[in-house]
């Protein structure tokens, strides 16, 4: 049996999954042989799942989203770095219930793909999502020795609203590690920087942004991506339109032009860099999951990557989650033969969530039942 499976946000981390998981399965199989590779499809929890992997911790001090210092980690082995944007600008780093849509920055993403690089990566896996800013990068790029000037020659502010100041762009001054280092944009976002279906109109309520914010979000990230258009040519208006733009208020855009960063789905990325496939070929059944099995797990999230790769090798899928929002149609389409929810084990939410693990022990002894035994 091969368990991998993501987090269930806000109640199990996905190696806390694992073991329930597996605490259940062998209730009603005992001695079962059980595989754990707990994923991450490049959001929170990415940096996690490589420590689980085996990777080393590495932690520092960084600017958060608000200014307000924090510590963040990322992950490192063999010249590999993961690198979790969130872990520096993430949402968490917010004082509760309090936004800045306007002025959060990625400034500490920045300082920590520096300590990623001082710690001697080649190369650089850069989970983006859950951020608290909608920016574009220009934080992260500031960090790394770019450029963002107003009409007056000084600095704009931190943030994406004060980017409808900047007058010009210099990215010369960029650390030159960068050129030499591999960088893979790992996101499950595939919108474009602006426009209807761009960072602030889609993700930029998520962040506290008022309809009048959006408006003023979107008007500044198209002129941050003019300005750069004269500063670095066409390739920043191409990349304004590209697949993954859009990540984490803007990020994967900074990345793309201003790191050289190669986007690819975040699932697909860090089964790569997990081991996955050699685990896949010991198994003979796949469990997977996630918090949430629902429409957006079919498009690019951990489950859906995780079932595509095992119906590839022709095996079994099933799957547990905490709440299930998805036909048994769905789910067949999507390679998972059948969800196991919590919810219908505690239909209240709130119980729910804060009894998850013994639940979710609950679900997989079933399981096995039905499938195993």
């Amino acid at each position: 049996m091969l368990i991998a499976a993501d987090k269930f946000k806000g109640s199990l981390t996905a190696v806390e999954v694992a073991e329930h998981v597996t605490a259940g399965l062998r209730r009603a199989v005992p001695g079962l042989d059980v595989a754990a590779v707990p994923v991450a499809d490049g959001g929170d929890g990415t940096v996690a799942a490589a420590l689980a992997a085996g990777f080393t911790r590495h932690e520092t001090r960084v600017t958060g989203p608000t200014g307000t210092p924090v510590t963040a980690t990322f992950a490192l082995r063999g010249g590999i770095a993961v690198v979790e944007m969130a872990e520096a600008s993430g949402l968490q780093h917010l004082p509760a219930g309090v936004f800045a849509p306007l002025t959060a920055t990625t400034y500490g993403t920045g300082e920590l793909l520096l300590a990623a690089l001082d710690a001697g990566a080649a190369s650089i896996v850069f989970g983006v999502g859950g951020s608290a800013t909608t920016d574009g990068g220009a934080g992260m790029l500031t960090a790394l020795g770019a450029r963002f000037l107003d009409a007056d020659g000084e600095p704009v502010a931190p943030g994406g609203g004060p980017l409808r100041d900047l007058a010009t762009a210099d990215l010369s001054g960029l650390d030159p590690r960068l050129a030499k280092t591999e960088i893979v944009l790992a996101s499950d976002v595939d919108n474009p920087l602006t426009g209807p279906k761009g960072a602030p109109a889609v993700y930029g309520p998520q962040k506290g942004a008022s309809e009048a914010d959006v408006a003023t979000l979107d008007a500044a990230l198209a002129h941050y991506a003019e300005v750069l258009e004269r500063a670095v040519g066409p390739k920043a208006a191409e990349h304004a339109l590209a697949p993954g733009a859009g990540a984490a208020g803007g990020i994967g855009y900074g990345a793309l032009v201003g790191l050289d960063a190669a986007f690819r789905p975040g699932i697909d990325v860090m089964l790569d860099v997990l081991g996955f496939a050699p685990a896949l070929a010991k198994a003979t059944f796949v469990i997977t999951g996630e918090g949430s099995l629902d429409t957006q797990t079919l498009h690019g999230k951990a489950p859906a990557g995780v079932a595509a790769a095992a119906r590839a090798a022709g095996l079994d899928v099933v799957a547990v989650c905490g709440r299930l929002q998805l036909t048994q149609e769905a789910l067949s389409a999507a390679g998972i033969r059948r969800a196991y929810a919590l919810t219908d084990l505690e239909p209240d939410p709130a119980r729910c969530m804060a009894e998850a693990g013994p639940l979710l022990e609950r679900a997989a002894e079933q399981l096995a039942r039905d499938f195993l035994v």
